[in-house]
Parts: structure tokens; C-alpha cells; sequence
């Protein structure tokens, strides 16, 4: 009673103005709305796009229900925080919350066993789904047997579905248009912004017939299947690598220091190999024991730009980027996503600006491979069949490589430990790290004794990058089926 008294007199004190539509976005909002967002004031919690969101799901076909609560879909929940103790290596590594949507995340570093906190706790688990809540909101995942048993920090939060066969759906909702829009909605925090498990419950999710929910349901876990099997091939992969090459693994390689009596790392290095580089970066010890052990073992060490290895090296020029609205232009992505299988924040540039930079240096094409080079150095991908003709930002170099046949196995040597070590040796910049197309060129690369094993290598990279490309087109089978059957049905 006291808060609608006070509430009927502000809005008396009140005069309206009217507003432009095209400088601002605006909207009525009653006092009902405040009381039930529990006298939230902040424009995000009403904001335009999720009060058209809501009043889609109001007109779909099926009644709603709550994402979260007694009677919703499932249960929600979020650990506290705590102090993390680090230390060089344990069997405790940790996972940033920005890497859930990664195919195959590497951790951040790793826990000492004294840190004080619940650690099975923030372990996730088969089932699971995943949301962002700290930060950049609504970053959406499902665990599969890549991310089981893995440790997350705080900043997630962690879904239960109560049907398990409700899993695959309630994740496709939440990653649809519609769902992440409403996830959005409920953020608050004026620099860094989150949302809370509580909020989950205020979200409305249609509740179609079991027979829809369990078609998507199917896709999804056939998908998150395939991105677990395209994993298993890299990974095997990789050990072939290792083995024919007889590596070490990357922290037991021995590399030789200027004193063993001094208490920092130390080393010595010829004239004749500072190669117009004085930072000591470049000349860190471990990048010579691997060339050494290269050398050794493979057949011939030839470099990146070697005419019988790719056919091209591209570091796009920076530019002015004109944007257009979805399906108005070509789909444009930055090195933050090279590691998502469908990248989010997608962009669209246009073609009407860009179509002669887009054709001669950022259009991606199939089995191309990607090498970050600026801020975060040295995140690698090969190129899924259905980004073909996707474009990608400067940040990210591209190299051609000579044929399919070697494709596969530059990206798998290139990924690995060791050949992350030789890409990130060329890093240079006080403030932003930096490496360049003339950088890329001359990483050392070794071809193999043993040919058939190097083909093996190459097949089961492509092999890999086929299967997410599979799980792809079947996301985005679950997400029409949601779309057409489910959020946009009609009465």
C-alpha cells in the first residue's frame, strides 16, 4: 500500500516529453512492471528487444513456463567466490568462463590443493548447462564428455534440467535469438554487469509436446557427440605427432641455462642468432631444444612459407568496417571466436563497401588455417565447411595451404604445444601483442620420415573438422525446428 502511494505520487510530479524514435530507444513502463521486476529501475530489465521477446512467447501456441523454480524446467545455481591459489602444475587445472563455448577449451593454469574452497563443487558435470553470468552475459553451453568433470570458476552458472530429455531443448532455447535476449534483460551492475540464478526464474519458456522437445533434444546431443568425436580425432592426432617425432611432453624438455646458480631463468645467446631481436622473448631457451629435437627426428625442417607447404600467407590490412544487418551481408567474426563452432556476436559487413578487401584478404575458405595475431597470440583453427566464404577480422592471419593433403597436418603441428612454442616466440609489443605475416612465414615445420603416418595425421584432422561441421548443421536443424514449430508457431 505505502509503495503504490509513493509511486502514484511521483508519477503525478511527472511531465512527459516526446520523444524521437530514431535517436533513442524508449518505452511505457507501468507500475506493475517495476513492482513485479522487484523495483528494479534499470532501462536493461525493461528494455524494448526483451518486451518484444516476452510478448513473442505470450503469442506462440504453447503456454510458458518458468526456466527455473518449482514448476519450471529446472533448477539453477552458482558457486561462491574465493581466492584462487595458483601454481605451475597440478591436476587442478581451471577453465575460464569465456572458454564454455570454445569445441575444446585449454585451462586458464592450475589450482594449488590449498586453495580454500569446495573444489568438486565447481567441477561440471555430463548434462549440465552452462550460462555466463559476470561480465559478457548469456554465453550459453551444454556439457558433454569434453567438459565433464572440468573445474569453472564462480562466474557460471550452472543449469539442472529436471527431464533429461528436456536437456537439448532447454539449451536451444537459451541459445536461440529470443532466449539469449531474455537472459540479457535480467543483467545489472554499472561496469561490470551479471545476472543471478534468481533471475533465471523470471525467463518464460514455452513447453511445446514431448514429441517437438525430444526431436531437438536428440540433435543436440548428436551434435555435442560429434564435436566429442572430432576431439577424440585431434587429440589422436596430436599423439601420432608426438610419437613419430618422439617429443616429450612440452614441460620435460631439457634446455640449457648460462648459470644454475642464479635464482631467475638465465641463458646465453651467439651474436649471430639475435637476428635484429634483443627482447628475451624471442630467444627463449625451449624454442632452440625444440628446433634441436626437429631436426633430429623429422625428415626435413623446412619453414611455413616453403612453396611445397602453402601457397599463401595473408594478414589482412586494417580497416573502417560499414556493417549491415543479417542476411543484408557477409558474416564477419574476430579472434575472440576462432574457437567456436558457430562464433557468437556475429556481425555482418557489407558488401557493398568491402567486396574487394572480402575477396583478396578476409574471405575464409575450407580447410584454410587461422592463426591469431594480435592481443591473444596463437590460437589455431582450421576452417569448417560451413564458414566457407565467412569473413573473419585483421587480427587473425591467414595461411593457404599448398593442398588438402597437407591441410590438416600443418594445423595439427601448428595447434600442438610444440608448435604453439615456435608461433608465440615472434610475439613482440609493450602494450598489445603482436606477431605478422613475415613472422608466420618463417616458423620451422618438419615433414615426416614415415609418409603414411603424416597422411594418417593430415585425414584425421579433416576427418575432425567434418564432424563440426556436422554438428553445426545439426544446431541449426534444432534451432529452425524451435523457431518454425515452437516460438513463432501461431494458435
Amino acid at each position: 500500500m505505502v509503495n503504490a502511494l509513493v509511486f502514484s505520487q511521483i508519477e503525478s510530479n511527472i511531465s512527459f516529453v516526446e520523444l524521437p524514435d530514431d535517436e533513442v530507444k524508449w518505452c511505457n513502463v507501468s507500475l506493475h512492471e517495476i513492482k513485479k521486476a522487484n523495483m528494479r529501475l534499470e532501462a536493461s530489465v525493461f528494455d524494448i528487444e526483451g518486451k518484444h521477446a516476452r510478448e513473442i512467447i505470450k503469442e506462440c501456441k504453447y503456454d510458458a513456463l518458468p526456466l527455473v523454480g518449482k514448476y519450471g524446467f529446472a533448477t539453477a545455481y552458482s558457486c561462491g567466490r574465493f581466492k584462487r591459489i595458483w601454481c605451475s602444475h597440478s591436476d587442478l587445472p581451471i577453465y575460464q568462463p569465456s572458454t564454455i563455448m570454445d569445441i575444446n577449451p585449454k585451462p586458464d593454469g592450475y589450482l594449488s590443493h590449498l586453495t580454500n574452497t569446495d573444489i568438486e563443487k565447481l567441477r561440471v558435470k555430463t548434462g549440465q548447462i552452462l550460462i555466463t553470468c559476470s561480465g559478457t552475459i548469456g554465453k550459453v553451453a551444454l556439457v558433454s564428455k569434453t567438459l565433464n568433470n572440468k573445474i569453472f570458476s564462480h562466474d557460471l552458472i550452472r543449469i539442472n534440467v529436471n527431464d533429461l530429455e528436456d536437456i537439448g531443448y532447454v539449451y536451444t532455447f537459451l541459445r536461440s535469438a529470443i532466449g539469449n535476449i531474455l537472459l540479457q534483460s535480467n543483467r545489472y551492475g554499472a561496469v561490470i554487469t551479471h545476472i543471478e540464478p534468481e533471475h533465471l526464474a523470471d525467463i518464460p519458456v514455452p513447453n511445446p509436446p514431448d514429441n517437438i522437445k525430444k526431436k531437438i533434444h536428440d540433435l543436440i546431443i548428436r551434435s555435442f557427440e560429434l564435436r566429442d568425436e572430432s576431439n577424440e580425432l585431434i587429440d589422436e592426432a596430436t599423439a601420432l605427432l608426438a610419437c613419430e617425432l618422439q617429443l616429450p611432453p612440452i614441460e620435460q624438455f631439457k634446455v640449457k641455462k648460462f648459470s644454475k646458480k642464479a635464482e631467475t631463468n638465465n641463458y646465453s645467446v651467439k651474436l649471430s642468432d639475435v637476428s635484429g631481436r634483443i627482447d628475451a622473448s624471442y630467444h627463449v631457451p625451449i624454442v632452440n631444444a625444440i628446433i634441436e629435437h626437429l631436426q633430429k627426428y623429422a625428415d626435413e625442417l623446412t619453414i611455413i612459407e616453403d612453396s611445397r607447404i602453402s601457397k599463401g600467407i595473408i594478414l589482412p590490412g586494417r580497416f573502417k568496417r560499414v556493417y549491415v544487418e543479417e542476411g543484408q551481408g557477409r558474416v564477419f567474426f574476430g579472434g575472440k571466436q576462432l574457437f567456436e563452432i558457430d562464433p557468437s556476436n556475429k556481425k555482418y559487413l557489407s558488401l557493398t563497401k568491402h567486396s574487394k578487401r572480402i575477396k583478396e584478404q578476409l574471405e575464409l575458405h575450407e580447410n584454410m588455417v587461422l592463426i591469431t595475431c594480435s592481443g591473444t597470440i596463437g590460437k589455431v583453427i582450421l576452417v569448417p565447411k560451413h564458414w566457407n566464404r565467412w569473413t573473419a577480422n585483421q587480427h587473425i592471419i591467414r595461411v593457404l595451404p599448398l593442398n588438402n593433403e597437407l591441410a590438416g597436418y600443418i594445423f595439427i603441428f601448428l595447434s600442438s604445444d610444440y608448435g604453439n612454442c615456435l608461433i608465440k616466440r615472434y610475439t613482440y609489443g609493450s602494450v598489445v601483442d603482436e606477431i605478422d605475416d613475415n613472422h608466420v612465414a618463417q616458423i620451422p615445420f618438419p615433414l615426416l620420415r614415415n609418409q603414411s603416418v603424416q597422411t594418417k595425421i593430415n585425414n584425421l584432422a579433416l576427418e575432425a573438422n567434418k564432424k563440426r561441421y556436422e554438428a553445426y548443421i545439426m544446431e541449426q536443424a534444432a534451432m529452425k525446428i524451435l523457431n518454425d514449430e515452437v516460438i513463432y508457431a501461431k494458435p
